[in-house]
């Protein structure tokens, strides 16, 4: 590759161009309204749950700490995509800066592959909590909780970061991505030159978190076999499990569409569904983790409840 087009390609941020939602200039403000309004309740119902688990010291357990960054998570995630798509719909200008699309990348993945290692850390506190009630303080430490958060963001962000660098790294000969925001595959398919490394580096990425996977799936057979042995155990695998379990489901299927369809999709998919399963991911992982949690962990409905209850009666 030549050093000085090299260079050019990374001194001077050339211009982009996203998919355009089907009639989006006539329904411009059907559009925008309810994506705001969508952005607008990631928002507040995240940070609301932020607040309570902070403020109640009733909840200051590993469990719940976890789910409080998992809503950090989704603020985080949701701003790389909701922002830039609000704009371009008032606007009518579907334009990015390649470095604007990197970091909408990076930011978009990033905050994907944190919550699958938040989701992990999760599943081994709840196995913990069932399989081993009378080790919980002792394995579930102050210094281990702490450990397990750093694992959840730095580990997921330190594999985007050469995944982002590789695919900017090269020389584009097409300018158009075929999606409603940037993700790493639509840009390396952007270059003229081969994506062998970037595969390979892929599948090493795709290693590591299938050991995530594999501590879930582990996690929770062990779960399922204690749980038959306890209804006391039933009780706390429903109340608590659950919600985790739908959470990974969501997110597992939204995410494994969105990879075979960006490495190995076909234009035959309609315009619609492709556009549906993509939003998916940045719209339901941050609205309805928040709120299965919330509505199914009764300490924390109960604690949403007394909050409720207090302002009406001030």
């Amino acid at each position: 590759m030549n050093i000085l087009n090299l260079v050019d390609n990374m001194s001077y941020p050339f211009r982009l161009t996203l998919m355009m939602p089907k009639e989006s200039k006539s329904y411009w403000h059907i559009y925008f309204t309810c994506f705001l309004l969508i952005y607008l309740a990631i928002l507040s119902i995240n940070i609301r749950l932020v607040m309570v688990i902070i403020m109640q010291k009733a909840l200051h357990e590993p469990m719940y700490i976890f789910l409080c960054h998992l809503s950090v998570n989704g603020v985080y995630g949701a701003s790389g995509f909701y922002p830039k798509f609000l704009s371009d719909l008032i606007l009518d200008s579907y334009v990015i800066s390649s470095h604007m699309c990197a970091l909408q990348s990076f930011v978009i993945y990033s905050s994907l592959l944190c919550e699958f290692t938040i989701l992990t850390v999760m599943s081994y506190d709840r196995y913990v909590a069932i399989c081993k009630p009378l080790d919980y303080h002792s394995k579930l430490t102050k210094n281990t909780c702490v450990k397990l958060i750093l694992f959840s963001w730095f580990v997921p962000n330190f594999s985007v970061i050469p995944a982002a660098l590789l695919s900017n790294l090269r020389l584009f000969c097409k300018y158009h991505i075929d999606k409603l925001y940037c993700d790493n595959w639509s840009i390396v398919k952007l270059s003229c030159a081969s994506s062998f490394v970037n595969n390979v580096y892929g599948y090493i990425v795709a290693v590591i978190f299938c050991c995530c996977a594999v501590i879930i799936i582990v996690s929770y057979v062990k779960l399922i076999s204690a749980c038959k042995a306890s209804l006391e155990n039933r009780r706390k695998f429903w109340q608590t499990c659950l919600p985790h379990i739908l959470s990974l489901i969501n997110y597992t299927f939204a995410l494994l569409f969105d990879v075979m369809y960006s490495r190995y999709g076909s234009n035959d998919i309609p315009e619609s569904l492709r556009n549906f399963l993509a939003l998916e991911l940045v719209i339901v992982p941050p609205v309805f983790n928040p709120l299965i949690y919330g509505l199914n962990i009764r300490a924390v409905r109960r604690v949403f409840a007394s909050c409720i209850s207090t302002r009406v009666n001030i």
